[in-house]
């Protein structure tokens, strides 16, 4: 199996608290890697360490080096009462000229695309301010992807999104298959077992990893996340029999 990224002994210590306990994972080429776990599992730190935004402990090794990286946050990390249009807001990471003087055509070509490949061709005109929180992960998308990026890194992207714009982030993941190496954290476990190719589970320390044939059975989600959590996704009971 081609690996894009590797994890090998990563720790994480904040004070006195383990974050990250030896984490050793893999993360496929080209393949949709799902990192489940509970809250305070060390999930967005991972994430953060493989962006360089945390120190830590061990070795993160990428396959080919230095890919570009594209990544969308859990919440959004701009000021939303900034008086400018969701095309602006992507024009600023493409030009260095005044928005206020206008966008040339390759700019305005530009965000036109990465809209289209995120469902929000709409959204082009709409003032940030304006938009719902699903439309606001669809610009942060786009605008993750405005560098062609090798990874695709997202952070919860479901958090504060409507039944609407879960089924549109289902369909998205579905269109992205095969086009990015995609690198998600996410709490829904039905969007993991669903769009996963690999599946890492987190707490702290890797529990386990694999195919989520593997992955989702229910002592494996016991020990991830505790004691009932596994029943989930379980075998489906048994019939009894009428007496």
């Amino acid at each position: 199996m081609a690996l894009a990224v590797e994890f090998r002994e990563v720790e994480v210590t904040l004070g006195e608290f383990s974050v990250l306990k030896s984490v050793t994972a893999k993360v496929p080429l080209g393949r949709q890697t799902i990192v489940i776990g509970p809250n305070g599992g060390g999930k967005s730190t991972l994430i953060h360490c493989l962006l360089g935004h945390l120190p830590y402990k061990g070795q993160i090794t990428f396959t080919p080096p230095n890919p570009k990286l594209g990544y969308v946050p859990q919440r959004p990390d701009f000021d939303r009462s900034l008086p400018l249009t969701a095309q602006e807001f992507l024009a600023l990471s493409l030009t260095q000229r005044p928005i206020w003087l206008g966008l040339t055509p390759k700019v305005k070509r530009k965000i036109k695309d990465v809209l289209e490949l995120v469902k929000a061709t709409p959204l082009a005109a709409k003032p940030l301010g304006g938009l719902s929180g699903g439309e606001t992960q669809r610009v942060l998308l786009a605008a993750a992807l405005l560098n062609d990026p090798a990874i695709l890194i997202l952070d919860e992207p479901a958090t504060g999104v409507d039944v609407y714009g879960e089924r549109l982030l289902c369909e998205l993941l579905d269109d992205f298959k095969n086009a990015f190496t995609v690198i998600m954290v996410s709490h829904d476990l039905a969007t993991a077992r669903a769009h996963g190719d690999w599946v890492i589970c987190l707490n702290r320390r890797v529990v386990a990893e694999g195919v989520p044939e593997t992955i989702f059975q229910p002592d494996i989600l016991s020990a991830t996340f505790g004691l009932h959590q596994g029943l989930i996704f379980g075998p489906p009971p048994t019939a009894q029999k009428e007496p």
